[in-house]
């Protein structure tokens, strides 16, 4: 059984600089112990201290998002194409009570141009 899992530019160092790695496994939580016994250090940046995914990831298998799917336990089979893609947060600052919503500041967002 082989799962293609795509590696991430940040993570590339804990997994020899390669952008790919096959792996074999029945389910998410297992490929992530096949992933941290064959990289050392890989997972550390994956879970947190409690196990977890780590929020500002998400994790693909075959397009799907395994939040929606079973998360740790979502099933893997043979062929299967994982991909960890670090969230990306950011945009503007926080304006009155801490929210973005309401008046956007040039200085925060720059001037609208349509398409």
């Amino acid at each position: 059984m082989s799962i293609v899992v795509r590696i991430p530019a940040p993570l590339r160092s804990k997994a020899g600089g390669q952008r790919h790695i096959e792996l074999s496994a029945y389910s998410f939580k297992v490929l992530l112990d096949e992933m941290e016994a064959a990289y050392p250090g890989i997972t550390e940046r994956l879970r947190d201290d409690d196990g977890r995914l780590r929020r500002t990831l998400n994790i693909y298998v075959n397009g799907d998002n395994i939040r929606f799917l079973q998360g740790l336990d979502t099933p893997l089979k043979d062929g299967d194409e994982v991909s960890i893609l670090p969230a990306i947060a950011g945009g503007g600052k926080l304006i009155e009570g801490g929210s973005l919503h309401g008046r956007h500041r040039q200085e925060s967002v720059g001037p609208f141009r349509s398409p």
